[in-house]
């Protein structure tokens, strides 16, 4: 994370993806897939996206968790800044605006067809 000074707290991202989001990779190896964000982490700026950078993790039997070893794939974390928002009304990716609506509400936007990526 980028410090502007040592005695100061590191300074946070914004990240413009949440939970249930369908988003493409732009990098990487699984460059070109699309999926649904299944989890963020805010404090590393990572989000895990469903069936993209799947990995092999190696777990050991437990029988008191009911946890059968061997093998086990599934996704891996990647940076936030690695993946893009796809619009659902224009089906491309976009970069997230923000409006706010008559009552006060601010809602994410399309900054291609200017329509609430909101449910």
């Amino acid at each position: 994370m980028p410090v502007a000074d040592r005695h100061q707290r590191p300074r946070r991202f914004r990240i413009q993806v949440r939970k249930g989001d369908n988003v493409k990779v732009l990098t990487g190896r699984d460059a070109g897939k699309t999926g649904r964000v299944l989890f963020i982490n805010p404090k590393k700026n990572t989000v895990v996206v469903e069936h993209a950078n799947i990995i092999k993790r190696h777990t050991r039997p437990n029988p008191s968790k009911n946890v059968a070893g061997g093998i086990i794939e599934k996704e891996g974390p990647m940076n936030a800044s690695n993946v893009m928002i796809v619009c659902d009304s224009c089906g491309k990716t976009t970069r997230v605006g923000h409006n706010v609506l008559p009552d006060g509400s601010k809602v994410r936007v399309c900054r291609r067809c200017n329509t609430t990526l909101d449910k």
